[in-house]
């Protein structure tokens, strides 16, 4: 049998576990009303004769160009976030190239990267999942060419300021700096501003978050037109179907929905903060639509105790930093409500059972 490349085959996969994903799921940062109803109405608007045509993408593209306040050339629709991450990696990295990520945080930087060969370097956050500002610019060398920083980060929530991610790419125009921005409409700060004039940042954002567009893998990338043209040259011509394509528009449209559910996870992050400050189970401050809070050894049976109450929920335990760490999800009133009783009940029971133990 051929052989894949040895990049390829040291590859660690990656298996997202959304299998018998039955409940309430806050375990994926999935927006937990849905889109839309406009999305919806053009769903239903959708003809026989739409599905037979190839997709068009570049008036989709033009659409959201204008929504983000540029130009036509400097925005590339992507299938998800994923995709950008992938087509960036593929233009701009050699195998002789490294680069640096920030640990912890989205796995498919380091996977994405390693595919084309060349050597990621993982920088450990500061205490308390700080930016390590200090430790990533000391680690720049002659051989980095990418620096992938998701903003804020998946899974601890932790923010920086955008100008230090700018600043960064002001101070090293030789390197591909690329942030993630899945999160921005739960954190509200961007470094889109900067797409305008450094020629080496690329920013992404998703539709799958805020706007309840996850199954339909759309997302976009911003950047000067020279990086999105390299970009435009390795994405296929049809990268996002016209399913996905017809609903992006309409979710643009309606911008009160999208800001009426971000109000009701910001209110629902305050409240879960808050509330594991008041059972003493540490947390870390979230800029997004997720917490990560720390259950120790009681992790697993954290987990399983709210699976038994209708309650989906992420171990976060194997990820660098994260020993004993599960992330919640946060999601519209009703069902902040709902994380609220249950976690209640699940870390009272713990702590019985802890209580009988000794």
């Amino acid at each position: 049998m051929p052989k894949p490349r040895k990049a390829v085959a040291r590859l660690k996969e990656y298996h997202a576990p959304i299998a018998g994903r039955t409940g309430l799921r806050l375990d994926f940062n999935e927006n937990t009303q849905g889109c839309s109803p406009r999305v919806l109405e053009r769903l239903h608007g959708i003809s026989a004769d739409d599905l037979a045509r190839y997709p068009e993408r570049a008036p989709v593209e033009a659409r959201v160009a204008r929504f983000l306040g540029l130009a036509p050339e400097q925005v590339l629709l992507t299938a998800g976030v994923d995709e950008a991450i992938h087509l960036a990696c593929e233009a701009f990295l050699e195998p002789a190239d490294e680069a640096l990520i920030v640990s912890p945080t989205f796995a498919m930087y380091e996977i994405l990267t390693s595919a084309t060969g060349a050597t990621v370097r993982a920088v450990p956050a500061a205490p308390n999942f700080q930016f390590p500002a200090e430790a990533l610019f000391a680690a720049v060398n002659g051989k980095t060419r990418m620096i992938a920083i998701a903003n804020p980060n998946n899974p601890t929530g932790a923010a920086v300021d955008p100008k230090l991610l700018t600043g960064l790419a002001e101070t090293a125009r030789d390197i591909v700096v690329f942030v993630d921005e899945a999160y921005f409409e739960f954190c509200g700060q961007s470094a889109l501003e900067g797409v305008r004039r450094l020629p080496n940042l690329l920013v992404a954002r998703t539709f799958s978050k805020a706007y309840g567009l996850a199954a339909l893998r759309v997302g976009a990338v911003a950047g000067s037109q020279e990086m999105i043209s390299a970009l435009r040259r390795l994405a296929t011509p049809y990268n996002v179907n016209g399913v996905a394509l017809a609903c992006v528009e309409a979710a643009l449209a309606d911008q009160d929905y999208v800001r009426n559910y971000v109000a009701q996870v910001r209110a629902g992050r305050e409240a879960l903060q808050a509330e594991l400050l008041r059972l003493n189970v540490p947390s870390w401050p979230s800029e997004a639509n997720f917490v990560l809070a720390a259950f120790g050894d009681a992790h697993e049976e954290f987990v399983e105790r709210m699976r038994a109450r209708g309650i989906l929920v992420r171990d976060r335990s194997s990820d660098p930093g994260c020993a004993g760490c599960v992330r919640i999800t946060i999601g519209a009133d009703e069902h902040n409500r709902q994380l609220l009783a249950a976690l209640r009940d699940a870390v009272g029971e713990l702590r019985q059972r802890q209580g009988a133990a000794r």
